[in-house]
């Protein structure tokens, strides 16, 4: 049996959906009263979780989190960091708690941890960064030691931009690229590592199968790309111009701290791990990946 957090969301509905075509025993937590069998009520801000829904779970992913897609605040960047580092917290201090144990915790964390890093290739020893959403990431993955001490596998998934049509950041460029908007971000050289909503719930099921996984784990394809690179790839498969350049300023403008640490900042992750210890890409450039997301004809 698996049990997830943070099930409703982009990664996780597909990786429930995913867990299920493979006929497995899933659980969902929820932020509620749970209203079926498979799901299991928790209040991350409130330290509560039923501990007795881990009898017979043998892995925990832990996708939760506040969206980062909005303007930082200061109440916004503490609801981003608390609903990572609360959820995290209790979930790793009840799998320590539990008897028997999960084999396996894979918790989400992202590419943001690295900061950015020009245009040099990112393994999972790169330096990390010191930014806002760098220094969330490391409270988020120092959060899940409890866990660890215990002896159960800790993995992080350490992910890229996810490509998705009906969410994410691909959903949202949709409608200005076939309105012939799409275009360029800033100077468009910084290097975006992406990875198809496909590849991601083939990793994340890669990482709960793979005892040789623990620790930091590039969850990116293996062809990142620059952020101009993107936007020709995109328009070319949609057959819409891409000749609009949004200026890093006005970014800056809108966005705030976000446009630093998402939009305009450069991170060249490679999969090591991934790739070493066997993990096989189905969708590994760009394009392909596009188009599948997207369900369109090469």
């Amino acid at each position: 049996m698996i049990l997830i957090s943070g099930a409703s969301g982009l990664i996780g509905s597909a990786l429930v959906h995913a867990l299920r075509s493979r006929k497995c025993d899933v659980k969902r937590l929820v932020r509620r009263r749970a209203s079926s069998p498979d799901e299991v009520s928790w209040y991350p801000d409130r330290g509560e979780i039923d501990a007795q829904a881990l009898n017979g779970v043998d892995a925990v992913v832990n996708l939760a989190g506040e969206n980062l897609s909005q303007r930082w605040t200061t109440a916004a960047r503490r609801r981003i960091r608390d609903s990572r580092v609360q959820a995290t917290t209790l979930l790793a201090r009840t799998i320590a708690q539990s008897n028997p144990r999960p084999r396996v915790f894979v918790s989400a964390s992202a590419m943001g941890i690295y900061g950015t890093h020009r245009d040099d290739p990112i393994d999972e020893g790169a330096s990390l960064g010191d930014d806002f959403l760098a220094s969330v990431c490391q409270e988020w993955e120092a959060a899940t030691k409890p866990a660890a001490a215990a002896g159960v596998r800790v993995a992080f998934s350490r992910t890229g931009l996810a490509l998705a049509r009906d969410g994410g950041v691909l959903a949202k460029l949709l409608l200005p690229f076939r309105l012939g908007l799409g275009g360029t971000l800033g100077g468009g050289r910084q290097w975006m590592s992406w990875i198809a909503l496909t590849d991601v719930v083939r990793a994340l099921l890669f990482m709960i199968e793979t005892e040789s996984l623990a620790g930091p784990v590039n969850v990116v394809a293996p062809n990142p790309v620059t952020n101009a690179e993107f936007t020709d790839t995109l328009g070319r498969v949609l057959g819409r111009p891409t000749f609009t350049i949004v200026p890093a300023f006005a970014l800056k403008l809108a966005l705030g701290q976000m446009a630093e640490d998402t939009a305009l900042a450069s991170q060249r992750l490679v999969p090591r791990r991934l790739s070493d210890a066997g993990f096989q890409f189905e969708l590994p450039t760009l394009e392909e990946a596009l188009r599948r997301e997207l369900l369109l004809s090469p």
